[in-house]
Protein backbone atom coordinates (compact mmCIF):
# COMPACT_ATOMS: atom_id res chain seq x y z
CA UNK A 1 0.00 0.00 0.00
CA UNK A 2 1.72 3.44 -1.04
CA UNK A 3 2.26 5.82 1.90
CA UNK A 4 -0.41 9.28 1.47
CA UNK A 5 2.16 12.04 3.15
CA UNK A 6 -0.73 14.56 1.19
CA UNK A 7 -0.63 16.23 5.08
CA UNK A 8 2.89 15.20 5.92
CA UNK A 9 5.87 17.56 5.80
CA UNK A 10 8.33 16.02 3.71
CA UNK A 11 12.15 17.03 3.97
CA UNK A 12 15.18 15.68 2.26
CA UNK A 13 18.23 16.51 2.94
CA UNK A 14 21.92 15.67 2.06
CA UNK A 15 24.40 13.99 4.16
CA UNK A 16 26.51 17.07 4.14
CA UNK A 17 23.31 19.36 5.63
CA UNK A 18 22.73 16.99 7.69
CA UNK A 19 26.18 15.83 9.53
CA UNK A 20 29.65 17.30 9.43
CA UNK A 21 31.85 15.32 6.80
CA UNK A 22 33.64 18.28 5.86
CA UNK A 23 36.67 16.34 6.92
CA UNK A 24 35.91 13.65 4.19
CA UNK A 25 35.47 16.24 1.86
CA UNK A 26 38.48 17.64 2.49
CA UNK A 27 40.22 14.24 1.62
CA UNK A 28 38.08 13.95 -1.38
CA UNK A 29 39.13 16.90 -3.20
CA UNK A 30 42.99 17.12 -2.26
CA UNK A 31 42.99 13.65 -3.45
CA UNK A 32 41.59 14.78 -6.67
CA UNK A 33 43.61 17.13 -7.07
CA UNK A 34 46.91 14.76 -6.47
CA UNK A 35 45.63 11.57 -8.11
CA UNK A 36 41.98 12.17 -9.49
CA UNK A 37 41.96 8.75 -10.96
CA UNK A 38 42.30 7.37 -7.02
CA UNK A 39 40.48 9.56 -5.16
CA UNK A 40 37.17 7.63 -5.51
CA UNK A 41 38.93 4.91 -3.86
CA UNK A 42 40.97 6.94 -1.16
CA UNK A 43 37.48 8.24 0.03
CA UNK A 44 35.83 4.59 0.04
CA UNK A 45 38.55 3.21 2.47
CA UNK A 46 38.01 6.47 4.67
CA UNK A 47 34.99 5.91 4.69
CA UNK A 48 34.79 2.29 5.60
CA UNK A 49 37.38 2.83 8.13
CA UNK A 50 35.74 5.40 10.07
CA UNK A 51 32.15 4.18 9.11
CA UNK A 52 31.85 3.52 13.06
CA UNK A 53 32.81 6.78 14.28
CA UNK A 54 29.37 9.03 14.27
CA UNK A 55 29.38 11.92 12.34
CA UNK A 56 28.72 15.76 14.49
CA UNK A 57 25.75 18.00 13.86
CA UNK A 58 25.59 19.64 10.89
CA UNK A 59 23.57 22.65 9.82
CA UNK A 60 20.02 20.99 9.34
CA UNK A 61 20.50 18.29 12.31
CA UNK A 62 18.85 20.65 15.13
CA UNK A 63 15.60 21.23 12.40
CA UNK A 64 15.69 17.42 11.82
CA UNK A 65 15.86 16.59 15.14
CA UNK A 66 12.83 19.38 16.23
CA UNK A 67 10.65 18.32 13.38
CA UNK A 68 10.59 14.70 14.20
CA UNK A 69 10.18 15.62 17.78
CA UNK A 70 6.08 16.89 16.14
CA UNK A 71 5.54 13.07 15.27
CA UNK A 72 4.97 12.46 19.21
CA UNK A 73 1.53 14.77 18.54
CA UNK A 74 0.75 11.84 15.56
CA UNK A 75 -2.84 10.63 16.05
CA UNK A 76 -3.74 6.95 15.53
CA UNK A 77 -4.37 5.77 11.83
CA UNK A 78 -2.99 9.29 10.64
CA UNK A 79 -0.15 9.65 8.78
CA UNK A 80 3.15 10.97 10.36
CA UNK A 81 3.37 14.53 10.97
CA UNK A 82 7.42 14.76 9.47
CA UNK A 83 8.36 12.74 6.88
CA UNK A 84 12.92 13.09 6.47
CA UNK A 85 14.83 11.40 3.99
CA UNK A 86 18.16 11.48 3.40
CA UNK A 87 19.72 11.96 0.09
CA UNK A 88 22.96 11.65 -0.53
CA UNK A 89 25.61 11.39 -3.55
CA UNK A 90 27.90 8.62 -1.38
CA UNK A 91 27.05 4.93 -2.75
CA UNK A 92 25.16 2.54 -0.75
CA UNK A 93 29.05 1.58 0.71
CA UNK A 94 30.42 4.78 1.69
CA UNK A 95 26.55 5.55 2.93
CA UNK A 96 26.98 3.02 5.60
CA UNK A 97 28.44 5.89 8.04
CA UNK A 98 25.93 7.92 7.70
CA UNK A 99 23.32 5.07 8.88
CA UNK A 100 25.02 4.71 11.53
CA UNK A 101 25.00 8.07 12.46
CA UNK A 102 21.50 8.10 11.91
CA UNK A 103 21.25 5.37 14.41
CA UNK A 104 23.52 6.83 16.85
CA UNK A 105 21.56 10.23 17.38
CA UNK A 106 18.59 8.89 17.38
CA UNK A 107 16.99 10.06 14.02
CA UNK A 108 13.51 8.50 12.88
CA UNK A 109 14.80 7.96 9.57
CA UNK A 110 14.20 5.02 7.91
CA UNK A 111 14.20 6.21 4.04
CA UNK A 112 17.42 7.02 2.53
CA UNK A 113 18.57 7.65 -1.23
CA UNK A 114 22.52 7.13 -2.03
CA UNK A 115 23.35 7.79 -6.05
CA UNK A 116 27.21 7.37 -5.82
CA UNK A 117 27.84 10.79 -7.51
CA UNK A 118 24.84 11.29 -9.34
CA UNK A 119 22.43 14.01 -8.38
CA UNK A 120 19.70 13.36 -6.12
CA UNK A 121 16.98 16.38 -7.63
CA UNK A 122 15.90 13.48 -9.63
CA UNK A 123 14.48 11.40 -7.38
CA UNK A 124 12.75 14.85 -5.56
CA UNK A 125 9.46 13.73 -6.69
CA UNK A 126 9.43 10.54 -6.04
CA UNK A 127 10.15 11.11 -2.36
CA UNK A 128 7.08 14.18 -2.36
CA UNK A 129 9.34 16.24 -0.86
CA UNK A 130 8.32 19.99 0.25
CA UNK A 131 11.87 21.21 1.14
CA UNK A 132 15.35 20.29 0.12
CA UNK A 133 18.50 21.32 2.03
CA UNK A 134 21.54 20.62 0.63
CA UNK A 135 25.57 22.05 0.30
CA UNK A 136 25.62 21.82 -2.78
CA UNK A 137 25.00 24.87 -5.40
CA UNK A 138 24.02 23.56 -8.56
CA UNK A 139 21.50 21.08 -7.05
CA UNK A 140 19.70 23.84 -5.09
CA UNK A 141 19.75 25.62 -8.20
CA UNK A 142 18.21 22.61 -10.49
CA UNK A 143 15.51 22.59 -7.77
CA UNK A 144 14.34 25.82 -7.91
CA UNK A 145 14.06 26.52 -11.34
CA UNK A 146 11.83 23.59 -11.75
CA UNK A 147 10.06 24.89 -9.00
CA UNK A 148 9.14 21.41 -8.09
CA UNK A 149 9.49 22.62 -3.87
CA UNK A 150 11.34 24.97 -1.57
CA UNK A 151 15.26 24.37 -1.80
CA UNK A 152 18.23 25.99 -0.47
CA UNK A 153 21.73 25.79 0.33
CA UNK A 154 23.17 25.43 3.86
CA UNK A 155 25.82 27.73 5.70
CA UNK A 156 28.49 25.82 7.56
CA UNK A 157 27.00 25.00 11.44
CA UNK A 158 27.46 28.16 13.94
CA UNK A 159 29.76 26.96 16.66
CA UNK A 160 26.86 26.74 18.76
CA UNK A 161 25.16 24.43 16.84
CA UNK A 162 24.67 21.00 19.59
CA UNK A 163 23.25 23.83 21.89
CA UNK A 164 20.18 24.27 20.36
CA UNK A 165 16.71 23.62 21.94
CA UNK A 166 14.66 21.17 19.92
CA UNK A 167 11.49 20.85 22.33
CA UNK A 168 9.55 23.46 19.55
CA UNK A 169 10.46 23.85 16.18
CA UNK A 170 11.52 27.90 15.35
CA UNK A 171 11.78 28.48 11.13
CA UNK A 172 12.74 31.95 9.83
CA UNK A 173 12.00 33.12 6.88
CA UNK A 174 12.92 36.38 4.36
CA UNK A 175 10.33 37.91 2.58
CA UNK A 176 10.91 39.43 -1.16
CA UNK A 177 12.42 36.78 -3.14
CA UNK A 178 11.76 33.54 -0.26
CA UNK A 179 8.42 33.82 0.28
CA UNK A 180 6.91 36.07 -1.92
CA UNK A 181 8.68 36.47 -5.74
CA UNK A 182 11.37 38.58 -6.29
CA UNK A 183 9.46 41.50 -8.35
CA UNK A 184 9.04 44.12 -5.61
CA UNK A 185 13.25 43.60 -5.38
CA UNK A 186 13.88 43.81 -8.57
CA UNK A 187 11.81 47.46 -8.06
CA UNK A 188 14.26 48.05 -5.43
CA UNK A 189 17.48 47.35 -7.38
CA UNK A 190 16.34 48.67 -10.73
CA UNK A 191 14.36 51.82 -9.85
CA UNK A 192 15.15 52.83 -6.04
CA UNK A 193 13.90 52.83 -2.75
CA UNK A 194 11.70 55.78 -3.09
CA UNK A 195 9.80 53.97 -6.13
CA UNK A 196 9.73 50.70 -4.24
CA UNK A 197 7.92 52.29 -1.42
CA UNK A 198 5.63 54.06 -3.71
CA UNK A 199 4.60 51.48 -5.32
CA UNK A 200 3.93 48.34 -2.82
CA UNK A 201 2.19 51.71 -0.68
CA UNK A 202 -0.33 51.83 -3.83
CA UNK A 203 -0.67 48.28 -4.09
CA UNK A 204 -1.09 46.98 -0.62
CA UNK A 205 -4.55 45.37 -1.48
CA UNK A 206 -3.10 43.47 -4.29
CA UNK A 207 -1.49 40.10 -2.73
CA UNK A 208 2.07 39.55 -3.56
CA UNK A 209 3.00 36.59 -5.97
CA UNK A 210 4.06 33.19 -4.30
CA UNK A 211 7.71 32.63 -3.84
CA UNK A 212 9.60 29.36 -3.92
CA UNK A 213 9.01 29.05 -0.15
CA UNK A 214 4.73 29.75 -0.36
CA UNK A 215 4.07 26.53 -1.18
CA UNK A 216 6.22 25.62 2.32
CA UNK A 217 4.73 27.83 4.38
CA UNK A 218 1.27 26.74 3.38
CA UNK A 219 1.69 23.08 4.72
CA UNK A 220 3.47 24.43 7.56
CA UNK A 221 0.09 26.10 8.43
CA UNK A 222 -1.80 22.71 7.47
CA UNK A 223 0.54 21.04 9.85
CA UNK A 224 0.00 23.70 12.95
CA UNK A 225 -3.62 22.75 12.46
CA UNK A 226 -2.94 19.46 13.19
CA UNK A 227 -1.45 20.38 16.27
CA UNK A 228 -2.20 21.00 19.97
CA UNK A 229 -2.38 24.94 20.41
CA UNK A 230 -2.16 27.07 23.47
CA UNK A 231 -1.61 29.95 24.84
CA UNK A 232 1.48 29.83 26.31
CA UNK A 233 2.99 27.01 23.58
CA UNK A 234 3.08 25.80 20.08
CA UNK A 235 5.21 23.03 18.95
CA UNK A 236 5.65 25.08 16.07
CA UNK A 237 6.81 28.90 16.05
CA UNK A 238 7.18 31.10 12.47
CA UNK A 239 8.77 34.29 12.06
CA UNK A 240 8.81 36.95 9.05
CA UNK A 241 11.93 38.67 9.26
CA UNK A 242 12.40 40.94 6.39
CA UNK A 243 14.39 44.21 5.46
CA UNK A 244 10.72 45.93 4.51
CA UNK A 245 9.78 48.65 6.81
CA UNK A 246 6.59 51.31 6.34
CA UNK A 247 5.02 52.18 4.44
CA UNK A 248 6.00 48.74 2.84
CA UNK A 249 4.92 46.59 5.54
CA UNK A 250 1.14 46.49 4.82
CA UNK A 251 0.99 44.46 1.56
CA UNK A 252 3.24 41.74 3.13
CA UNK A 253 0.48 41.42 5.64
CA UNK A 254 -1.93 41.46 3.86
CA UNK A 255 -0.62 38.60 1.57
CA UNK A 256 0.06 36.68 3.98
CA UNK A 257 -4.08 37.04 5.02
CA UNK A 258 -4.90 37.09 1.61
CA UNK A 259 -2.99 33.36 1.25
CA UNK A 260 -5.02 32.28 4.48
CA UNK A 261 -2.07 31.25 7.02
CA UNK A 262 -0.10 33.23 9.87
CA UNK A 263 2.72 33.74 11.15
CA UNK A 264 3.69 33.88 14.76
CA UNK A 265 5.89 37.16 14.95
CA UNK A 266 7.28 39.56 12.03
CA UNK A 267 10.08 41.98 12.01
CA UNK A 268 10.49 45.00 10.02
CA UNK A 269 14.07 45.94 10.10
CA UNK A 270 14.32 48.70 7.48
CA UNK A 271 17.29 47.91 6.38
CA UNK A 272 18.94 47.08 10.09
CA UNK A 273 20.81 43.71 10.39
CA UNK A 274 19.34 41.04 11.14
CA UNK A 275 21.44 38.73 12.99
CA UNK A 276 20.28 40.45 17.02
CA UNK A 277 16.62 40.09 16.30
CA UNK A 278 17.51 36.04 15.32
CA UNK A 279 19.87 35.83 18.09
CA UNK A 280 16.46 36.29 20.52
CA UNK A 281 14.32 34.53 18.08
CA UNK A 282 16.88 31.36 18.01
CA UNK A 283 15.81 29.70 14.56
CA UNK A 284 16.15 25.90 13.92
CA UNK A 285 16.69 27.76 10.57
CA UNK A 286 16.51 30.98 8.60
CA UNK A 287 15.99 31.13 5.33
CA UNK A 288 17.31 34.25 2.75
CA UNK A 289 17.98 34.99 -0.81
CA UNK A 290 20.73 37.81 -0.07
CA UNK A 291 24.58 37.17 1.07
CA UNK A 292 24.91 40.54 2.82
CA UNK A 293 22.19 39.11 5.53
CA UNK A 294 23.65 35.73 6.07
CA UNK A 295 27.14 35.99 6.41
CA UNK A 296 25.70 37.43 10.14
CA UNK A 297 23.00 35.66 10.88
CA UNK A 298 24.89 32.22 9.77
CA UNK A 299 27.70 32.86 12.68
CA UNK A 300 24.72 32.67 15.35
CA UNK A 301 22.28 30.16 14.06
CA UNK A 302 21.35 27.83 11.23
CA UNK A 303 20.65 29.32 7.52
CA UNK A 304 20.12 28.38 4.13
CA UNK A 305 20.52 30.69 0.82
CA UNK A 306 17.51 30.69 -1.35
CA UNK A 307 18.85 31.20 -4.93
CA UNK A 308 17.30 33.34 -7.25
CA UNK A 309 15.99 31.46 -10.40
CA UNK A 310 17.81 31.30 -13.31
CA UNK A 311 15.85 33.95 -15.01
CA UNK A 312 15.84 36.33 -12.62
CA UNK A 313 17.33 39.54 -13.40
CA UNK A 314 18.85 38.94 -9.58
CA UNK A 315 20.66 36.16 -10.68
CA UNK A 316 24.26 35.90 -10.39
CA UNK A 317 25.68 33.03 -9.13
CA UNK A 318 29.23 33.32 -9.74
CA UNK A 319 29.12 36.54 -7.63
CA UNK A 320 27.31 34.91 -4.71
CA UNK A 321 28.83 31.56 -4.49
CA UNK A 322 32.48 33.51 -4.69
CA UNK A 323 31.50 35.76 -1.65
CA UNK A 324 30.08 32.89 0.08
CA UNK A 325 33.21 30.99 -0.23
CA UNK A 326 35.75 33.63 0.52
CA UNK A 327 33.64 34.73 3.97
CA UNK A 328 33.69 31.18 4.79
CA UNK A 329 30.08 30.77 4.77
CA UNK A 330 29.33 28.20 2.26
CA UNK A 331 30.54 24.64 2.34
CA UNK A 332 33.42 24.99 -0.51
CA UNK A 333 33.13 21.20 -1.15
CA UNK A 334 29.31 21.24 -2.47
CA UNK A 335 28.96 17.45 -2.00
CA UNK A 336 25.53 16.32 -1.14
Amino acid sequence: MALDLSDTLVVGISATALFDLSESDRLFRESSKSNPDTAIEIYREHMMKTEDQPLEHGTGFPLVKALQNLNTYQKDNEPPLIEVIVMSRNSPDTGIRVLNSIRHHGLSISRSAFTAGESVVDYLEAFDVDLFLTTNPADAQKVIDSRSCAAAVVTPPPEAIKTIQTDQVRIAFDGDAVLFDDSSEIVYKTKGLTAFYKEEDEKQNIPLEEGPYATLLKKLSRLQDRLPIRVDFSPVRIALVTARNSPAEMRVIKTIRHWGVNVDEAFFMGGVGKDKVLKAFKPHIFFDDQTVHLEAASKIVPSGRVPYRTESPLHQPAEVEDTLRKKGRIDPSGDA
